[in-house]
């Protein structure tokens, strides 16, 4: 039995965990990776926007202009969202939130659904330099497919410009651009960074240093959330 498998079968009270970070800092890798391990589902608006826009949904249609230009989606619509999907038989033993709360006012909507009580929430702050930000993101290439992700020098395809999984040609998203990366990176640091003051005063904060091995992250989340390698 895999490490992941042993933990699954243990019992446990339900466990709710938030990422904030910026764009790019790896937060939906690990929180892919923290949500499998611990057979929760992981709930990203960003996934959930996209699918929104692509099927032409009035939420989509609303959102796909906003995100062309770097901009946020406002709170109402994405609280509206995530109330919505947290609700679902699924989540019943806890999930893992990946984009979601990026804003005070989101956080306060979040909390009113558990009836103003996060304190046994775990809040994972992911911090990345700019620099490495900037690199991260401008590099990103996505299959319109299957919703694979690639990177130019990190995690390439096997052949240059084409998804592994079903040849279709790899896109640059618009919100990855680099002149939107850098409005993307300082609206996070206007509008998102006071999410850590509020969660450091409400939850169970931990700073995590994603400049690492993905590896050497993800080792950490685990010893955060009670279980060890």
């Amino acid at each position: 039995m895999d490490d992941a498998s042993a933990h699954q079968g243990t019992a446990r009270p339900p466990v709710r965990v938030i990422f904030v970070g910026s764009p790019g800092a790896g937060k939906g890798t690990q929180a892919a990776k923290l949500a499998e391990y611990l057979g929760v589902p992981r709930i990203s608006t960003g996934d959930m926007l996209r699918e929104a826009i692509a099927s032409g949904t009035p939420l989509g249609k609303q959102a796909d202009p906003l995100m062309g230009r770097g901009n946020l989606v406002p709170d109402d619509l994405l609280i509206a969202l995530v109330r919505e999907r947290t609700t679902r038989e699924d989540c019943a033993q806890g999930f893992v939130l990946d984009g979601f709360p990026r804003t005070v006012r989101q956080a306060e909507g979040l909390a009113q659904m558990s009836d103003g009580e996060v304190s046994d929430w775990t809040v994972f702050s992911v911090e990345v330099p700019r620099e490495e930000l900037l690199r991260r993101l401008s590099g990103r290439r996505w299959c319109p497919r299957c919703q694979a992700t690639y990177h130019l020098t990190s995690d390439p395809p096997k052949v240059d410009g084409v998804c592994d999984n079903d040849g279709e040609p790899l896109v640059q998203r618009d919100d990855d651009r680099e002149e939107v990366v850098a409005r993307r990176l300082q609206q996070y640091a206007a509008r998102t960074e006071p999410l850590i003051g509020y969660y450091r005063e409400r939850a169970d904060m931990v700073e995590i240093d994603g400049n690492r091995p993905m590896a050497a992250v993800f080792a950490d989340l685990k010893k955060h959330v009670g279980v060890t390698a």
